[in-house]
């Protein structure tokens, strides 16, 4: 085909199609039956604007998944709970009793010169709940020997309430030296007398809370002053053998740093009916075997299945 017979066909069609324009410029002509004119809009030449659709049920979807996934963490961390409350140290029974076997003889100075020996026998009840409150007040960061005679001398001075508030500072300390910290127990010991003449007649105190409220006075010491003074079982008393000893046979949960944290720990999963007696089990156990330094780990019943010789490299661990 030759270029002019090409040009002519190109022409031809362009004349075709401006022709085709022509004919279709009613815009009635090309607009559906089903719309009137008057809602046809004017062509401005500007492009429409979309108004975004929000899909509502996607929202309430993603909402109910997170709800969901809410309750399933809540339930995990119930059953993570659960499971944490029924936790219970390897061969404690086994422990305890061989603990017992070696403190049968009760030749350990808390059998002897323990708080629960240093009230005058023949004081009143009343007179006798106040030295037991003494004596553990003395006992802290102090050996039982230290303060059993430091209590035989406050005995003999007039350990009442009324004597020890009418006592100057520097007698009192005389009295009680060499108690660790014996400065500011004497304070202490001083502050609480006037305490219990005012608020209390001179008795003392028949809840922890209330004894914890007093100067100088800890958890322990109340827990303790509740059994041997009111006869009633509160918890347990956690002294510094007692938390050390517990953390050797690992009977916390997880390692302890305060003597708070191991009776929290403790009364997690020891039986109640044990928690009178486990105080003064372990601090005789404390104070003649499983001594603070160089404990004797040869001579102790558990050496096979106490942890603690296992982490020191003295004991080969036996597994049952």
């Amino acid at each position: 085909m030759s270029k002019k017979l090409k040009l002519d066909v190109l022409t031809s069609t362009r004349s075709l199609r401006s022709e085709n324009k022509a004919v279709n410029t009613d815009p009635s002509s090309t607009t559906s039956k089903y719309f009137n004119d008057k809602d046809i809009l004017p062509n401005t030449g500007r492009k429409k604007k979309r108004t975004p659709i929000k899909i509502k049920y996607e929202e309430v979807e993603t909402e109910s998944k997170v709800k969901n996934c809410e309750m399933k963490d809540e339930i995990v961390k119930e059953e993570v709970i659960n499971i944490g409350s029924n936790w219970v140290p390897a061969n404690w029974e086994i422990t305890l009793n061989n603990i017992k076997e070696m403190r049968k003889d009760r030749t350990a100075p808390v059998d002897e010169m323990g708080c629960h020996m240093c009230a005058d026998p023949k004081a009143s009840a009343k007179v006798s709940r106040f030295q037991s409150l003494i004596a553990l007040m003395l006992s802290s960061q102090t050996k039982d020997q230290v303060t059993h005679a430091a209590m035989q001398r406050l005995n003999t001075y007039g350990c009442t309430p009324e004597t020890i508030a009418d006592t100057p500072n520097d007698v009192l300390g005389k009295l009680i030296y060499p108690v660790g910290f014996w400065k500011r127990k004497a304070e202490y010991i001083k502050k609480t007398s006037i305490i219990l003449i005012d608020k209390y007649e001179g008795d003392i105190p028949n809840t922890v809370k209330e004894l914890c409220d007093l100067p100088g006075v800890g958890p322990k010491m109340a827990h303790i002053c509740m059994q041997i003074a009111w006869g009633e079982v509160s918890g347990i008393g956690v002294d510094t053998h007692v938390h050390r000893i517990c953390n050797r046979l690992e009977w916390a949960e997880k390692t302890t740093k305060t003597p708070e944290e191991t009776r929290i720990a403790l009364e997690k999963w020891l039986p109640k009916d044990l928690w009178k007696e486990v105080n003064h089990l372990l601090v005789g156990f404390g104070q003649e075997i499983c001594l603070p330094r160089f404990p004797k780990c040869s001579e102790c019943l558990n050496k096979d299945i106490c942890p603690f010789p296992v982490k020191n490299g003295t004991k080969k661990k036996i597994t049952f």
